[in-house]
């Protein structure tokens, strides 16, 4: 609740637009690099990424892994049915996928399923071990059906970043 507060205390202007833009490409651009590309100092990109940092705009700094590197050669989005959607079954679910760490992504969802999943596995012999243990043997899942990927053609973590005169104002539609 607090983050959500501070989310909504915390206006972006045109400048902290264009920093979480550079940011997202690499955020390991130098701020000395951001500021010059934004026509700040150094010391006010930093002040202002500081500020996003607490206000949980900027929610995490991380490596992006490719998983051929590591071996994982299979993706799969998944889409599953719950037997219901009472809250405690859909917390259940929630809890089973966000704590298993083949899930890379999950989303509840609507429009007849209940999630989408993206799975990150070594092979198939350990995605049918996945799978079996998130969804055959679980009696919370009514059926599931897995699409594997033959190809990752667009691969991102970047969101378009609207310019601030594209943002409606707070209240209005």
């Amino acid at each position: 609740m607090a983050q959500a507060n501070a989310l909504r205390r915390r206006v972006l202007d045109a400048f902290d637009r264009a920093i979480l833009r550079i940011l997202q490409r690499d955020n390991r651009t130098p701020q000395r690099t951001i500021g010059e590309a934004v026509n700040l100092s150094a010391a006010a990109v930093q002040r202002r990424v500081a500020a996003m940092e607490k206000a949980g705009i900027i929610e995490r700094n991380v490596a992006i892994v490719d998983t051929r590197a590591v071996q994982m050669g299979i993706t799969a989005i998944v889409e599953v049915q719950l037997a219901d959607e009472r809250s405690r079954t859909v917390d259940a679910a929630k809890a089973l996928f966000r704590d298993a760490p083949e899930v890379q992504q999950c989303y509840y969802v609507t429009g007849g399923i209940s999630f989408v999943l993206v799975i990150v596995a070594a092979d198939m012999v350990a995605y049918d071990g996945i799978s079996r243990r998130l969804f055959s043997e679980n009696d919370a899942i009514a059926s599931f059906r897995s699409l594997i990927a033959l190809d990752r053609v667009k691969f991102g973590t970047e969101i378009m970043i609207p310019d601030a005169a594209m943002v409606p104002a707070p209240g209005r539609c």
